[in-house]
C-alpha cells in the first residue's frame, strides 16, 4: 500500500488539455502567510537523494525533486520513498541536454520518457518540468502543456553545483527567504555532500522563523 503523494491536487488527471500553455517558466508559488518551496535537480542518486529524504522527513516537510529520467530509472526504489512520504517529483528530462539546442522530436523524447519512469516507480505522471540550465523554448512550453505539466523555474539558486561551501549555501538560502520563494538545490549531479549538509543547517532555521515549507498546488491559468 502506496500513500498518494501529498500534493493538494486530488485523484491524477486523464486529460493532459486542461494545462496551461505558458511563455514563461513560474518563478514563485502561491500560499498563505511565510510559504517557501525547497526544490532539488538532477536525481536521485542514491549517495546523496536519501539524506536529503532522511532530514525532511526528521522535520516533516515535503519537497520536489525534479528528476532525470536516466538516474531515476536506476532508481525506482527512491522514487517509491518520494511517493510514500509524499514529495513531489518533477520531471528535469532523460539527459539533461540543453533544450534550446534540441529538435521538437527530440525534446518530446526527453520529456516523455521520463514521465514514463516517473509514472511507473512515483505511482503517477509527472506535473511540474524544469528545463536543464533554465534554458527555455516555445517548444519546452508547447510540450509540456501538452504532457500536463507546468513549467517551474526558481526564485534563489543556491549554486550549490559549485561547491561553494556548507556555511555558504545556508547563508544564500537564508538571504533568500521570503514567501513564495521558490529554492534551487541539487541532490545529483557531482559531490552533494554539501547540499546534504546545508539542508540539515538550513531547515530547522526556516522553520523556526516560521516559513511554511510545502509543494505548490496548480497554478491558475
Amino acid at each position: 500500500y502506496r500513500l498518494q503523494p501529498l500534493t493538494g491536487y486530488g485523484p491524477p488527471r486523464t486529460a493532459a488539455a486542461r494545462t496551461p500553455l505558458r511563455s514563461e517558466p513560474l518563478l514563485r508559488i502561491d500560499g498563505r502567510g511565510r510559504t517557501m518551496v525547497l526544490t532539488f535537480d538532477d536525481g536521485p542518486d542514491p549517495r546523496y537523494t536519501p539524506g536529503i529524504l532522511d532530514t525532511l522527513a526528521e522535520y516533516d516537510v515535503r519537497a520536489m525533486f525534479f528528476v532525470c529520467g536516466e538516474m531515476a530509472a536506476g532508481q525506482p526504489g527512491l522514487l517509491a520513498r518520494m511517493a510514500d512520504e509524499g514529495h513531489t517529483v518533477g520531471n528535469h528530462t532523460w539527459s539533461h541536454p540543453l533544450l534550446t539546442k534540441l529538435t521538437r522530436r527530440q525534446i518530446r523524447s526527453e520529456m516523455t520518457r521520463t514521465s514514463e519512469v516517473i509514472e511507473n516507480a512515483y505511482g503517477e505522471r509527472p506535473r511540474w518540468f524544469r528545463a536543464p540550465y533554465g534554458a527555455w523554448n516555445r517548444a519546452a512550453f508547447q510540450l509540456g502543456s501538452e504532457l500536463g505539466m507546468e513549467p517551474l523555474a526558481w526564485t534563489v539558486d543556491t549554486l550549490d553545483w559549485t561547491s561553494p561551501g556548507t556555511g555558504t549555501i545556508v547563508d544564500r538560502v537564508g538571504n533568500g527567504a521570503a514567501p513564495g520563494v521558490v529554492v534551487l538545490s541539487h541532490d545529483a549531479g557531482g559531490d552533494r555532500s554539501q547540499s546534504v549538509r546545508a539542508l540539515r543547517r538550513y531547515l530547522p532555521r526556516l522553520l523556526d522563523s516560521g516559513y511554511h515549507i510545502t509543494v505548490p498546488r496548480r497554478q491558475p491559468a
